[in-house]
């Protein structure tokens, strides 16, 4: 089973203008061939297909503890979205076309479609697609498979970086960069213990350290970089035999964290009139509010 905690895994800044060309391109770090949602349900089900869990335990420890992580990073992809919509159009009269400035964007899904929100796709518009998910069934085969996959987000995710300076997706992807790097070098030990190859050898890919990102570099003196989180009260406390020693970055002490990150406010989105979201009046919400209150007994 799944707990959901009503936060986000860190602060994002409160816009002070749109960028919806800028959420385009962030779909691709949502939706896309190596996106949090692909993460998500790669882990998701090589968890739920596991063989041998208890003899194996520790390396099923780890996949699922980062699957119930990737369920956060989608959470986080698809609020920077979100708020880098918000002020993309104004409410008014619908013969003035108060949504006019969404024709020139280049994702009108993004305003067509579901109000100025999220999609489950790419920077293209395409749609996520099961066939992204590999779960070949070799323990060790799918280890390297998501050592790949993990560095494929990297490189996607210090593209998107370098195509928009809009402080909310430079938090995010500065984020994703030290928590992606765990998950690389978590998988890499775990092949490391499989097969002796040290793949920590190979890493930084691409070569270039996190640290020369500036939103990257306060988690990193956070020490958000060293730490692999349970994500579970009681369970996956074997992934201790696997994310031990100290990190080559700067030399510390790995640190596995009973249970999950202190994370941050969820952001409220407004009501959007032009978009007829959420589509209740004023005059709705004191109806509903007497309603609730009957129901409640009150």
């Amino acid at each position: 089973m799944f707990k959901r905690i009503n936060k986000l895994a860190i602060e994002l800044p409160v816009p002070d203008h749109p960028d919806a060309n800028a959420a385009a391109a962030v779909q691709e770090l949502l939706g896309g061939r190596f996106g949090e949602m692909s993460t998500l349900n790669n882990y998701l089900f090589q968890s739920f297909n596991f063989r041998e869990k208890k003899k194996l335990k520790p390396f099923y420890d780890l996949v699922a503890s980062i699957t119930a992580e990737e369920v956060g990073h989608v959470e986080l992809v698809s609020y920077t979205i979100n708020l880098l919509l918000t002020g993309s159009t104004f409410p008014g009269d619908p013969d003035i076309a108060p949504m006019r400035n969404a024709v020139d964007k280049r994702n009108t899904y993004h305003f067509i479609v579901n109000a100025q929100t999220a999609l489950p796709g790419d920077s293209m518009g395409k749609a996520w697609n099961g066939d992204y998910v590999f779960n070949s069934g070799n323990l060790l085969l799918d280890l390297l498979h998501n050592f790949f996959l993990e560095c494929g987000a990297r490189t996607h995710k210090m593209r998107v970086y370098e195509m928009t300076d809009h402080p909310v997706a430079r938090e995010m992807i500065g984020y994703l960069l030290v928590r992606g790097g765990v998950h690389i070098m978590v998988y890499a030990k775990a092949i490391e213990i499989i097969t002796g190859v040290d793949m920590t050898k190979m890493l930084p890919i691409p070569n270039l350290e996190n640290s020369r990102f500036e939103t990257a570099r306060k988690y990193e003196a956070q020490g958000v970089h060293r730490r692999l989180y349970t994500f579970s009260d009681t369970d996956y406390k074997d992934i201790a035999l696997i994310w031990k020693g100290k990190h080559p970055l700067d030399g510390q002490p790995l640190e596995v964290i009973q249970g999950t990150p202190e994370g941050a406010p969820v952001p409220d989105l407004e009501a959007l009139p032009e978009e007829f979201a959420p589509g209740i009046s004023k005059e709705d919400f004191i109806e509903i509010a007497k309603r609730l209150q009957r129901s409640a007994g009150l």
